[in-house]
């Protein structure tokens, strides 16, 4: 049975995940009308954020991974997402 907390972050994964994906789809139309380093840069950074939260729901939910695993294979996307778009403000 799912508790409400359950749904919540379901909700709150589900939220985020549009919000990641629209943010990198609109990214992607910018590289592809201006082509430019930085723009595709940022496109990289937001989907490796992107894919993160992904990533997070699916192994918490589907795997046998603890909740402290599940957390350091977002933090790694998510880092290499920031990495990304750090490299791309910086040049």
């Amino acid at each position: 049975m799912i508790g409400n907390w359950e749904v919540v972050l379901i909700g709150v994964r589900v939220l985020l995940l549009g919000l990641g994906l629209t943010t990198t789809a609109i990214s992607f139309r910018a590289y592809r009308r201006q082509q430019t380093r930085y723009l595709r840069d940022a496109t990289i950074g937001f989907g490796f954020i992107t894919f993160g939260v992904l990533i997070e729901g699916f192994l918490y939910q589907l795997s046998d991974l603890s909740l402290t695993q599940v957390h350091i294979v977002e933090s790694v996307a998510l880092a290499c997402g920031l990495g990304v778009l750090l490299v791309s403000f910086l040049r």
